[in-house]
């Protein structure tokens, strides 16, 4: 079992509880591998997934792996709910709640909203996501997929790049690999990235071919235009040719580097198509993953249990 009865964010999380949800995960994708991809490890179990902002992949992930599982799910989405007839955020949760339920998985535009609402409902609470926070089940599927991919996480040179300022998978990711024993290096232009952030342990460098000589693997993050508004960057041309990685951009380095991305992807701005598609690239790995470390993470908080196949 986890320290934590909630999974708000890494910053903090005991290393032995991601090692945990890590080797839960594993577990769970040779379940996914088998003919019958489902175990009734969380029969009986009802999640809701509370989505106040729009999501293709994490929504579609937390929906499967409660499926896998065998739990039932319930999906709210935020723009159909009366919300939108003027009913408080505490009402909505605690109506909700009201109809005996397990946990909820909660994304939201404002940073601290799945804190908020532990304080109104009882049940475990799953953050999906809140504003420019964190996003902690994003980096622990990508902690699994650089476990898979090196067999280890403890001394690997992660860059990530990109909207850094932004991006809540930076976050969650700069805490989660720190803890795991890892090397960050950021890199983006420089107002795009927040000032002390070297305070967490991570370097920064504004030069993208001298992280790519250094990396192990990079975490490219797009520029999240809906989060900056305008005049951010002088123009998406002007960013990728600083810092886009492209085709020609790796050839240049003799050496084979992981690529990995959080999607959505914008292809041909933070990233070329034809490095996105390559071999280097465990980006359809990452989505298998997400599947496979959100039914850990369901699995050791809501106090599942696994009957072994006969």
């Amino acid at each position: 079992m986890l320290q934590n009865r909630h999974l708000l964010g890494l910053e903090n999380y005991p290393r032995e509880d991601i090692q945990t949800i890590l080797d839960t995960a594993f577990s769970f994708r040779e379940v996914l591998d088998r003919p019958v991809k489902k175990v009734p490890a969380l029969q009986g179990k009802t999640v809701v997934n509370l989505f106040f902002e729009n999501s293709t992949r994490t929504r579609i992930s937390f929906e499967l792996a409660q499926k896998r599982l065998s739990a039932d799910t319930v999906n709210f989405a935020a723009s159909s709910s009366s919300l939108k007839k003027g009913e408080s955020f505490k009402d909505t949760a605690q109506n909700i709640e009201a109809m005996k339920i397990d946990a909820v998985v909660m994304r939201h535009p404002t940073p601290g909203a799945p804190w908020h609402l532990t304080k109104f409902v009882d049940a475990i609470i799953i953050n999906a996501g809140d504003g420019t926070h964190e996003h902690p089940t994003q980096a622990i599927l990508d902690m699994m997929s650089l476990q898979e991919k090196f067999g280890r996480i403890e001394g690997l040179k992660i860059g990530i790049i990109g909207d850094i300022r932004h991006g809540r998978v930076a976050l969650s990711n700069i805490y989660g690999l720190i803890t795991m024993g890892a090397e960050v290096t950021l890199c983006g232009p420089a107002n795009l990235i927040p000032p002390f952030i070297t305070d967490l342990g991570v370097t920064v460098n504004h030069n993208i071919d001298e992280v790519l000589e250094w990396a192990d693997a990079i975490n490219i993050l797009r520029i999240q235009r809906e989060r900056m508004g305008i005049g951010l960057i002088p123009s998406i041309r002007e960013y990728r040719r600083l810092f886009g990685i492209t085709t020609e951009r790796l050839a240049q380095h003799k050496k084979e580097i992981v690529i990995m991305h959080p999607g959505p992807m914008n292809r041909g701005v933070e990233i070329d198509s034809s490095v996105a598609d390559s071999d280097q690239a465990i980006i359809l790995d990452q989505v298998l993953n997400g599947v496979a470390s959100r039914m850990s993470i369901l699995y050791l908080l809501l106090g599942g249990k696994i009957e072994q196949p006969k």
